[in-house]
């Protein structure tokens, strides 16, 4: 009985020890299973910023009209492209009864005007051709001539003084001088009675524009038809804010205006974003963006940073910085006015060098030395010091170290 006891005892440690060693055995092989091991690659390593805005075009216009009224018809639709000087919209115009009033008698007073200067006139050139006041003159002067010359006699025959002669002979010197000047004078009040004249007829043919411009919008000499406005510029129309038939007002000293129309040179886009202070500090004019665009995938967009502003901006509690940059010209696809984007703005950029995964670095407490742990041997590693140098935050450059032969360990956290 205590031997049959005996063999079942060592028969179960037996068991038990065999069963122990598959255990840890097994368990040895799954740890070594489970090591990773990764090898450096050679890739870019980009240091970047991000900023959040949207596509814009530099150069955009509202177009705006001379005249207040009512929108009569529309020549064009958002999306056209439209030269300088190309109808857009013809206003209809809608004045009061007052003011046309006004201008009708402004009208009738510049033509009464304007009939009394050119009675004026013929009678001036009347006057002037019978020469009745040159011929006055004339007179005066003969006469003053003669008795100059018959005082001479009396002076040389010793009849009379001097200085009585010397009266007579100033008396001809006045009345030649009145005669020069009356002739002078002839002439010129012609010509007053001639400026006036056409003064009086100016004044008619604006108060006969200002009628028509009234009543139709335009004026007879006029190149340019007010009521029909044109786009001040070359590009497309982005935007037709009103409607046929919609009430518009004209842009004054005392108000902007009904826009018609938004117009903008779509082959000049910029790019107008936003970036935390913590990176403004890091950016320079210059630098290349990648934007990526909301509605675009799978495709980047070049531009060089051209502006960025003095003074932030506080959103949300913290402070923002707009930047723009001017977007290089793409062939292929067309970007649209107001696309959301992000622009990656390159800080840093190495190129083809050796990089591993950040996570696989070990970090020294004491120095600011790295390490990663170097497969030596079948199951062996060695932990190996590497320099490093940029770091887009996933992947790092390794500078001396670690070549792209060597497998390294997978650290995981």
């Amino acid at each position: 009985m205590n031997k049959g006891c005996a063999i079942s005892l060592g028969a179960i440690l037996l068991l038990l020890t065999l069963g122990l060693v598959y255990y840890f055995s097994t368990k040895d092989a799954q740890e070594e299973e489970g090591i990773e091991l990764t090898k450096a690659t050679i890739d870019n390593v980009l240091k970047k910023t991000v900023a959040t805005g949207a596509i814009k075009p530099r150069k955009e216009v509202n177009i705006k009209p001379q005249v207040s009224g009512v929108v009569d018809q529309l020549y064009v639709e958002a999306g056209a492209i439209v030269k300088k000087g190309q109808r857009i919209a013809k206003i209809k115009l809608v004045p009061s009864q007052v003011n046309i009033n006004n201008a009708q008698s402004s009208v009738q007073l510049a033509n009464i005007r304007y009939k009394e200067s050119l009675r004026e006139l013929e009678r001036q050139k009347s006057v002037f051709s019978q020469k009745l006041d040159v011929e006055n003159a004339k007179i005066n002067y003969d006469n003053a001539t003669k008795e100059e010359e018959r005082q001479k006699d009396l002076f040389t025959d010793g009849v009379i003084s001097e200085i009585d002669y010397n009266r007579f002979v100033l008396d001809k010197n006045l009345r030649k001088a009145e005669l020069e000047n009356a002739k002078i004078s002839s002439n010129n009040v012609i010509k007053q009675f001639e400026a006036d004249a056409d003064i009086r007829k100016q004044e008619l043919a604006a108060a006969k524009d200002n009628l028509a411009l009234l009543r139709e919008g335009a004026t007879k000499n006029s190149k340019q038809v007010s009521n029909i406005v044109v786009s001040t510029v070359a590009g497309m129309v982005l935007d037709i804010p009103i409607e046929e038939g919609s009430s518009v007002i004209e842009r004054n000293n005392f108000n902007e205006g009904t826009s018609i129309a938004t117009v903008a040179d779509m082959n000049a886009l910029i790019f107008e974003g936003k970036v935390d202070e913590s990176d403004v500090g890091k950016l320079k004019e210059g630098m290349p963006i990648e934007l990526t665009v909301g509605a675009i995938e799978n495709e980047k967009f070049n531009a060089n940073l051209e502006y960025i502003a003095p003074k932030g901006i506080t959103e949300e509690g913290t402070v923002k910085f707009e930047v723009r940059a001017a977007i290089k010209p793409t062939s292929g696809t067309f970007l649209r006015a107001g696309y959301s984007a992000s622009g990656d703005i390159i800080l840093d950029r190495r190129d083809s060098v050796i990089v591993i995964n950040e996570r696989d670095l070990i970090t020294s407490k004491d120095s600011d030395s790295t390490f990663v742990e170097l497969k030596i041997g079948e199951n062996d590693f060695k932990k190996t010091e590497v320099k490093t140098g940029l770091s887009d935050g996933i992947l790092i450059e390794v500078t001396s170290g670690l070549d792209t032969t060597q497998q390294i360990k997978i650290l995981k956290n």
